[in-house]
């Protein structure tokens, strides 16, 4: 009777083991699907961009080049070898760089400053301020474009590296406010407690303690704000023109503007320069942004 029993569960687990093994094949057969269907794009702009103009002419999207040029990126660059006009990347590439790299590092300073204050000090109407931040983060890009043009007029910083810069860190703030409280309210409050019996002050606390702790939600905050930043196109359009436009303005100018040969390898180049940055940033630290998002969802 054990026997039969033990036999029984046996054969059981051996049909259940079969099962999951059908369904993970299944499970991986459909996510192999998506990613065919979501790397299809990038795969076609990669070959295009090291094909000769001929080549594309032929009509076969998937096809291989017949051999590595990169005239096409040397072209969108810096204008190697073309002469059709003098839209480029390069210049604007650097735009960016002195755009992105200090509106990510302001705005994440205060996001983790204002997050630490409205968690660790606690002030009469905290939780209404908090409200407002958390309303800023429901604005949309084209509500503020008016009162942000004339304000950057007022302090005379219109068209210029700079007045983008305050305006990612004015809209950014909010969020990063958001992700740094969310994750400031999982730390006990104890150590602040022991720190200000010792004498310690406000930023002290903060630079000491707090900010040593908060290596995950900087990550996140660096990462969205980088995103963000780095892929604007209607702040860069709206509030810049000319040499002080960053690389999204350039690029969609590059694509727009030309001969009335349409160049698909180089404009297959800029996009995918353009898009190199994120990538590297995703790829280089997109699991510390997963960590990041779940390290203050659990109190304790």
């Amino acid at each position: 009777m054990q026997d039969k029993e033990t036999l029984k569960l046996n054969k059981l687990e051996a049909d259940s083991k079969r099962k999951n093994t059908i369904y993970r094949w299944i499970l991986y057969f459909i996510l192999g699907i998506f990613v065919i269907y979501y790397l299809t794009p990038l795969y076609v702009m990669i070959v295009t961009s090291f094909k000769t103009m001929p080549e594309i002419r032929q009509g076969n999207l998937f096809s291989l080049p017949s051999s590595l040029k990169f005239d096409a990126w040397k072209q969108a660059w810096d204008g190697t070898g073309y002469t059709g006009g003098d839209v480029f990347l390069k210049p604007y590439f650097w735009n960016s760089i002195k755009l992105v790299v200090p509106a990510v590092v302001i705005s994440t300073l205060l996001g983790a400053i204002n997050g630490y204050a409205l968690t660790k000090w606690r002030f009469k109407g905290d939780s209404y301020v908090f409200l407002l931040f958390l309303f800023g983060t429901f604005i949309p890009y084209q509500a503020i474009l008016l009162p942000m043009a004339r304000t950057l007029g007022i302090l005379g910083i219109s068209n210029s590296i700079n007045g983008l810069i305050l305006v990612h860190v004015v809209y950014g703030i909010c969020f990063t406010t958001l992700f740094c409280r969310n994750y400031y309210v999982s730390i006990s409050d104890e150590m602040v407690r022991a720190a200000r019996i010792d004498g310690a002050g406000f930023f002290k606390i903060f630079f000491k303690i707090i900010l040593p702790i908060s290596i995950p939600i900087i990550v996140v905050t660096v990462i969205w704000q980088f995103t963000q930043v780095w892929n604007d196109f209607l702040f860069g359009a709206t509030f810049s023109f000319g040499e002080s436009a960053p690389i999204q303005v350039a690029l969609n100018n590059l694509v727009l503007t030309g001969t009335a040969v349409k160049r698909y390898n180089v404009d297959m180049a800029a996009a995918i320069i353009t898009g190199i940055p994120t990538l590297i940033v995703y790829i280089l630290a997109g699991n510390y942004f997963i960590k990041g998002l779940t390290a203050g969802s659990v109190k304790g």
